[in-house]
């Protein structure tokens, strides 16, 4: 099968990126998989570097000013599904949905055309509507949550697989605990401390502002013994400013982009994916799960689906700082027993979280796909 992966995303490209690269490294060695993305995206470098995907360099841009180069992409997406005989291309947003349609249109013989909804935005718009009609064979959703807000959109008339994210289980397992402990020392010298970390990202949806809200607003004689930490770009500063009004400057901790977060998870005793909206299904949270760690979570969109409540994981009301202060106090009380409920988590991703289970099931999709069911 020859497939063409689309990805307007520039940068680093968050879950899309591990969603894409995950998929090359998988399925590469079976099909002929090529990715369009924007020059500077870290999905082309990563296929490129890997050798799991032929690159292209396609902006994905919009507006007027941009025109020219947007008919440009379209015109070399076309002669790329045209000259390499395509059989399908999977699209990953909105924008370069779009291209794709456009790209295709009035093409003999056009490639199955399938969307992966990433998010937990509306999908009700006319563009939506036209996508679904003349631009989409097949839907994947992330999560059970994501396929229910898709039946009240156009894309309901097609078929939707639900297919949850999988992460490499050999690449995220317990470990790096030297690593941890010195991420860790820089933050507390507090054997007793409680330390929650997130890989989730620091947009402001993520919500990591709320668990330092919640702290804020513990006892003090409980306060000074949790610690949150997160990683990503720098956060907002208007955020940033907020933490330092609260008091709680000295407890929360910035690690910034990371090309390998393992270590930094490692030096948490819990995870926390907070998210109050775009989330869907959460690749952190599943890295972290895979990880040993117990995550706690917003009951937000398909967060929920991850976690068996205390068992291996938490969930709180979305936003309600009191809820997640009471469960931040819960863990400081329960704290000899996150190293069990870690277990648990790892457990739970064996069970669940595989990336080959992922892989297979996204191919069977791409095959239905072409059988044309």
């Amino acid at each position: 099968m020859r497939i063409l992966y689309t990805n307007f995303h520039e940068g680093d490209g968050g879950g899309h990126t591990t969603y894409i690269v995950s998929l090359a490294r998988a399925l590469g060695a079976r099909h002929e998989l090529h990715v369009a993305s924007p020059a500077d995206s870290r999905v082309l470098r990563t296929v490129a570097a890997e050798g799991t995907a032929r690159p292209l360099q396609i902006a994905f841009g919009s507006g007027l000013a941009t025109f020219a180069q947007q008919r440009r992409d379209i015109g070399t997406l076309r002669a790329l599904v045209r000259d390499r005989g395509i059989d399908l291309v999977h699209a990953n947003g909105a924008r370069d949905h779009r291209f794709v349609m456009q790209a295709l249109s009035g093409l003999r013989n056009r490639p199955k055309i399938v969307f992966t909804k990433h998010n937990s935005k509306s999908s009700s718009s006319l563009g939506n509507a036209w996508r679904a009609r003349f631009g989409t064979d097949r839907v994947i959703a992330v999560s059970a949550h994501t396929r229910r807000l898709l039946l009240d959109t156009p894309y309901r008339r097609l078929p939707i697989d639900v297919i949850r994210n999988g992460v490499d289980l050999q690449h995220f397992a317990p470990g790096h605990a030297a690593q941890g402990r010195e991420l860790r020392a820089g933050w507390t010298q507090d054997p007793a401390a409680l330390v929650l970390v997130s890989n989730a990202g620091t947009d402001d949806h993520k919500g990591w502002i709320d668990l330092a809200r919640a702290i804020a607003r513990l006892p003090p004689a409980l306060r000074t013994r949790v610690h949150m930490a997160i990683a990503g770009r720098d956060p907002e500063p208007h955020l940033m400013a907020e933490v330092q009004a609260l008091g709680v400057a000295a407890q929360v901790h910035h690690a910034g982009l990371l090309a390998d977060p393992r270590p930094f998870i490692a030096a948490g005793d819990a995870g926390f994916v907070l998210s109050y909206d775009v989330e869907t299904i959460s690749f952190a949270c599943r890295e972290m799960m895979a990880m040993g760690l117990p995550v706690m979570v917003s009951d937000y969109a398909g967060l929920p689906e991850n976690i068996t409540p205390g068992e291996d994981g938490w969930v709180v009301p979305v936003r309600d700082v009191a809820a997640i202060a009471a469960q931040v106090q819960a863990l400081l009380h329960e704290r000899d027993a996150l190293h069990a409920r870690g277990i648990a988590a790892r457990a739970h991703a064996e069970r669940a979280f595989s990336v080959q289970d992922f892989a297979e099931a996204t191919d069977a999709s791409y095959r239905a796909a072409l059988a044309g069911g």
